[in-house]
Parts: C-alpha cells; sequence; structure tokens
C-alpha cells in the first residue's frame, strides 16, 4: 500500500468516531414539537395551527431525552419572625356625656370626740364610823356622757361582831339610789352563831372592798356615797368601818 493510501485510512478511522458523537449530540438537543407551533403574530400564518392546551404552559428545560420531568414537593419551610409592632393609633372622638344621675341624700356627718379619762379619788384618814345603819361616807362626781358607765371602788376596813348569828351588808348609792344597771354594787359579813366553848364576841377588823360598775346613770353632778345596812332575813350586828386606817372611794367614767 503506498504511502498516501495509508495516511488517508488513519484520517478516516480518526473522523469516522468524531463524526458519530457529533450526531449523537445533535440528536439530544432536538426541539420537542411543540417548539415550533406557531404564537403571538404568526397564528395568522398559512400551514399554522394554535394549541390552546399550550397557554399558559410554564417553560420546560428540556433534558438530553427532550421530555420534562417534575420533581418532589419540597420541605415547607418554617414561621417567620415575629414583625415589629405597629404605630400607635390617633385617640378616638370623646364619647357623649351620660345620662343624669339621681339626686342623693344629705348625710351629716358626726364626729365624736376623743375619750379623755375621767376619774375621782375621795379618801379619809382612820374614818371610824360605828354607825350599823346609814350613810358612811359619800363623794360627788361629774359624769360627761349618758351612754358611759361608772367604776366604783371603796377600800377600807370593816368589822362585824355579835353574840348571835348576825349580817351586815355595804352598799353603793347613785343619787340616793342603789344601781339597777344592771344590779347593785355591794358585798356583805356574816357571822354565825358561837359555840359555848369559843368567844362569839372576837373584834376582827379586816380591809375589805366594795367594788362594780354600774350603768344608766344619766350625765351631769352624781353623788356617790357608801352605805351600811342590814342583810335581807338576818338580825344585824355590831359594825364598824374605817377603823384606824385610810379609807377611800374611786369612781371612774367608762365608755362602754
Amino acid at each position: 500500500m503506498s504511502p498516501l493510501a495509508s495516511r488517508l485510512l488513519v484520517l478516516l478511522c480518526l473522523a469516522l468516531p468524531l463524526y458519530g458523537v457529533e450526531k449523537v449530540k445533535n440528536r439530544g438537543y432536538r426541539k420537542e414539537p411543540d417548539v415550533d407551533k406557531c404564537t403571538g403574530n404568526d397564528a395568522d400564518k398559512p400551514n399554522c395551527t394554535r394549541h390552546s392546551s399550550d397557554e399558559g404552559r410554564p417553560p420546560c428545560r428540556s433534558s438530553m431525552y427532550g421530555s420534562c420531568m417534575q420533581g418532589p414537593a419540597g420541605t415547607p419551610g418554617r414561621d417567620g419572625n415575629p414583625g415589629a409592632n405597629g404605630i400607635p393609633g390617633t385617640p378616638g372622638i370623646p364619647g357623649r356625656d351620660g345620662l343624669k344621675g339621681e339626686k342623693g341624700e344629705c348625710v351629716s356627718e358626726i364626729f365624736e370626740e376623743p375619750w379623755r379619762p375621767n376619774y375621782k379619788q375621795c379618801a379619809w384618814n382612820a374614818l371610824n364610823y360605828g354607825i350599823d345603819l346609814g350613810k358612811v361616807a359619800d363623794c360627788t362626781f361629774t359624769k360627761l356622757r349618758s351612754d358611759s358607765a361608772l367604776r366604783v371602788l371603796f377600800s377600807g376596813s370593816l368589822r362585824l361582831k355579835c353574840k348571835n348569828a348576825c349580817c351586815q351588808r355595804w352598799y353603793f348609792t347613785f343619787n340616793g339610789a342603789e344601781c339597777t344597771g344592771p344590779l347593785p354594787v355591794e358585798s356583805i359579813i356574816y357571822l354565825d352563831q358561837g359555840s359555848p366553848e369559843l368567844n362569839s364576841t372576837i373584834n376582827i377588823h379586816r380591809t375589805s372592798s366594795v367594788e362594780g360598775l354600774c350603768e344608766g346613770v344619766k350625765a351631769g353632778l352624781v353623788d356617790v356615797a357608801v352605805w351600811v345596812g342590814t342583810c335581807a332575813d338576818y338580825p344585824r350586828g355590831d359594825a364598824s368601818t374605817g377603823w384606824n386606817s385610810v379609807s377611800r372611794i374611786i369612781i371612774e367614767e367608762l365608755p362602754k
């Protein structure tokens, strides 16, 4: 074989594979039949057919085999961040006046004065009052309010003696009358009949007290007095008040 023929044979062997590759490549980029369809102003041309099903279809990227495939749906995205607060609105129009209310009642307030202590003491040194019936001592007091109570106290030496059974009673009066709110303020001493072996005329003086509260006494000057008298259904004895010691009456006004 001549040198020229050998060279042609080599070139032919190199050119044939390149031609096959180029042909396959051109076949992969072939347009779809729908690409040549008439659109726009070409619709009036002869031999042009419009397909309504192609209208509105999004363009499809051709693959090497001339077909368009839809991929799977993507994962839904996350919620966005909250937006910023808006600008405050303008104030609204003031509302109308309401209906007129009913006429109220006029109530006068009463302001009470604060409570002030009000008390008094009357004292005697060695009364040595030996009466069995009657007033022993008295003390005047100014009561400020009618709705208050009086606390009274007598403290002093009391004595009773007798040969037979006897009883004496010491009590308070207010303006000459015993307390009725609620009950009298009193104290008693009772001695039983002594036996022949004992001296029933024993003479004992003891410091004692008569104390209590009385309500219902009106405001103003009040004469508070201590009396001695007999007990009901018992004979009286030999009484003595305030022997050789200090006796006192204490009066105090208290709020109810």
